[in-house]
């Protein structure tokens, strides 16, 4: 039997499907339209935002993975989720995470803390995706994103002109524009913690632009629709990866009563908490061993995967 004494998180809230009529149309480029499927995609994805349920943590994360992978892709990177994931886990207490490291460092901060986007949270943020700015740019793009973020324009408006005019202040400042368009767009939306959104739709096919297939850029021609568009798929998928979520979250609290070690609630916990754990984690003073026969164990019931594939340094999660 489960320990007493762990606590469990409450049961997964139920996440309902994106309903066809939200997702968005092909090469929708009209700014209406791209602007209307925005809207209703982020009214879907709104109740899981202002939610906390048990797998709120992964959720946020997982998709803080995915916005390092692509950002990673728009600067000429090649690092795929399981070797953010190795960067992010493997790495003694202490060590450089590297180039792709940092940049998974930078989007998780965004997805753990309140809207920020102070001159101190974007010092951090830039840092992370390789910029060094001057304090002078520091407090313009602070002051940017206050303004947009008191804006009475629409959210996916007032972001979209914030993402343009972050790259008049730092042509090369892209990544930091799309982080700091999910900030100010949680903040409008109130909510509490941020969601990794535009980022990891920046390279979906249905968002380019013209007969050539440009990825839209901020400021670019036709940026404003683009970016509409990459929200509303963005939010679309998040909706998905919710639900997704919310299953795997289900299946691993039912294997909570069949669980014989001391400690296995705070095991769950931190599954539900993050995206993944490292087979080496330190939880809840259980041993190495302990750890690794009760992640086998849990992977055995179907509420875990082993997420690389190897046969040592293995990673799990939902």
């Amino acid at each position: 039997m489960l320990h007493r004494s762990a606590t469990l998180p409450p049961p997964p809230a139920t996440v309902r499907p994106v309903p066809g009529w939200v997702r968005p149309k092909p090469q929708s480029y009209e700014a209406l339209d791209a602007v209307f499927q925005a809207g209703a995609s982020l009214a879907a994805l709104d109740p899981i935002a202002r939610d906390t349920p048990a797998w709120s943590g992964v959720f946020r994360q997982r998709l803080a993975l995915q916005a390092a992978a692509t950002s990673l892709r728009l600067i000429g990177r090649r690092e795929d989720l399981g070797q953010l994931r190795d960067a992010q886990l493997l790495r003694r207490p202490g060590d450089d995470p590297g180039p792709a490291g940092r940049v998974l460092l930078a989007w998780r901060q965004l997805a753990g803390r309140s809207p920020d986007w102070s001159e101190a949270a974007i010092a951090r943020a830039a840092s992370g995706f390789g910029l060094a700015l001057s304090a002078t740019e520091l407090k313009a793009l602070a002051d940017l994103a206050s303004e947009a973020a008191g804006s009475a324009r629409a959210a996916i408006v007032a972001v979209a002109e914030l993402s343009e005019r972050v790259v008049k202040v730092r042509p090369d400042a892209e990544i930091l524009a799309l982080w700091l368009a999910d900030a100010v767009l949680a903040q409008k939306f109130k909510w509490v913690l941020p969601v990794p959104l535009l980022a990891t739709a920046m390279l979906e096919p249905g968002i380019r632009i013209g007969a050539a297939g440009r990825r839209p850029r901020p400021g670019g021609e036709g940026w404003q629709p683009a970016l509409a568009l990459a929200y509303a798929r963005a939010a679309a998928g998040a909706i998905d990866l919710a639900g997704e979520l919310a299953r795997r979250s289900d299946s691993l609290q039912a294997a909570a009563p069949k669980l014989r070690a001391k400690g296995a609630g705070a095991v769950i916990a931190a599954f539900l908490n993050d995206d993944a754990l490292a087979g080496s984690a330190k939880i809840g003073g259980i041993s190495d061993r302990g750890l690794r026969r009760l992640f086998d164990r849990l992977v055995s019931l179907g509420a875990l995967r082993e997420l690389s594939g190897r046969p040592s340094f293995r990673i799990y999660g939902l």
